[in-house]
């Protein structure tokens, strides 16, 4: 199994992508990881929204493969705390598997298509978190999640 993240835009805020290449050159121990970023939807007016998620959901869904399991990361989507997140990565790897993909979607949030695609939706915070924020928050859970799963002393519950 590989988890792939996938997200619209370029990191551009240098602390950020100093600490997702640090969690993703951790994860490397632990988990094939695929983070992969799809270019920001051009030449569209960004005033009109339903037109620029419906262009986003077309980006997404033409980078995943039908045999992926995919979830998207929204705040309204199932809550769960760092345990239940590590016993939720490790089911998809003992029960299913086929790539676990988690979209992290643009600032208007994701097309009928590609929320009908997907097996759910996951909240890492009710709190709301910029589009670069995610990315980070989202790469230090799954780092976590890992060294819950092989009992190391990273998490300390």
């Amino acid at each position: 199994m590989t988890i792939r993240v996938i997200s619209i835009g370029k990191t551009n805020i240098p602390y950020i992508k100093e600490g997702l290449n640090d969690y993703v050159s951790r994860l490397k121990h632990y988990t094939k990881l695929s983070w992969e970023e799809l270019p920001d939807v051009k030449k569209i007016d960004r005033s009109n929204q339903s037109l620029l998620i419906e262009k986003e959901g077309e980006a997404f869904l033409g980078a995943i493969d039908s045999r992926e399991s995919v979830y998207l990361l929204d705040d309204g989507g199932k809550t769960m705390d760092s345990l239940q997140f590590a016993d939720w990565i490790n089911q998809h790897q003992i029960y299913d598997q086929s790539n676990l993909v988690l979209i992290i979607g643009g600032a208007y949030g994701f097309s009928k298509s590609l929320i009908e695609r997907s097996k759910g939706k996951v909240s890492l915070s009710r709190l709301t978190f910029n589009h670069q924020m995610v990315r980070l928050i989202l790469a230090e859970q799954i780092y976590r999640a890992f060294t819950i799963i092989k009992g190391e002393p990273y998490h300390h519950s």
